[in-house]
């Protein structure tokens, strides 16, 4: 007499198998994308020696003068002094306290650039009678060069923090204003208006319906704006400033010193890597109900 299989059990079984074959299936894509990955930073790690190494020999052959151009090798040890030598690394005091003094003038800067931006962008972005009122004025504030601006804050604030927070925050302000504005602009129709057949009164609309579309722009344009933000506290502090890495960059400029004036400018580039870093774990976070696009899925 033959046994006979329980249908749970045969049910169990069918589904192991079938996890079996999606966990097959998964792995091989998971292993591609693995791949891809590490051919990126492999091809990346070799572009970087490749022109760093190009650049040395250029400037030891005397190719390229070292003198305007520095050397990798003057600009690894100038790294090195800045953050050995404490107090004595620069005529201002310790390279770190330079690195505090233009990071907070631009995570400063950043935060309140963003918190007008967002606030302005969503109310002209929702009332198209404001939008129509204040925009010229603002395409005309943005029209005045940065420069001219960093100018009259240093006169009117003098050599401390405001000044540089205050350009910083122009600077962010246009980024993310006109992101958030054209944010609001681009929520679906249908949506709000069956949010106002369902009686959603003006408040609650902007809170779950404009904000969470606009969301996708508003974070999408931090990611420049905070590379604006150092840019603007750096100017701040090249015009004139009594600390802060712009000063230090001025400086080294000043006494002929590229090595110097390079090494600065990596370790911009290194922090603002970091930030960006931070900013794209805080995307994913806020934004992890949105499904990604074409090109978010096909992006690097």
């Amino acid at each position: 007499m033959m046994p006979v299989e329980s249908p749970m059990r045969t049910a169990q079984d069918a589904a192991r198998l079938e996890g079996g074959d999606a966990k097959r299936g998964a792995n091989p894509g998971r292993r591609m994308a693995r791949v891809r990955r590490l051919r990126v930073v492999a091809a990346q790690i070799v572009l970087a020696v490749v022109l760093i190494g190009s650049w040395q020999l250029l400037t030891t052959w005397k190719v390229v003068d070292p003198f305007f151009f520095g050397q990798p090798s003057g600009i690894a040890k100038q790294l090195k002094d800045y953050f050995t030598q404490g107090d004595q690394a620069t005529e201002f005091g310790s390279y770190w306290s330079q690195i505090f003094t233009t990071m907070r003038e631009a995570v400063f800067g950043f935060l309140l650039g963003t918190a007008g931006g967002i606030v302005l962008g969503i109310g002209l972005g929702v009332s198209p009678f404001m939008a129509k009122v204040i925009g010229p004025y603002i395409k005309i504030f943005n029209a005045i060069p940065r420069i001219v601006l960093g100018s009259i804050f240093l006169v009117a604030f003098g050599l401390g923090p405001t000044p540089k927070i205050l350009l910083a925050a122009v600077l962010v302000f246009f980024v993310v204003f006109f992101n958030a504005f054209q944010g609001v602009r681009e929520v679906d129709r249908n949506v709000l208006n069956n949010a106002r057949v369902l009686g959603a009164s003006k408040l609650r609309i902007v809170k779950d319906v404009t904000l969470p579309s606009a969301l996708t722009w508003i974070i999408a344009s931090l990611h420049t704006a905070f590379g604006f933000a150092i840019v603007g506290a750096i100017v701040g502090e090249v015009l004139g400033a009594q600390s802060g890495l712009g000063l230090v960059i001025a400086t080294a400029q000043n006494q002929f010193n590229p090595d110097g004036v390079f090494a600065t400018m990596f370790v911009i580039a290194v922090i603002t890597l970091c930030v960006e870093f931070i900013l794209t774990r805080v995307e994913r976070r806020l934004l992890s109900w949105r499904p990604p696009s074409q090109s978010e899925a096909a992006a690097i």
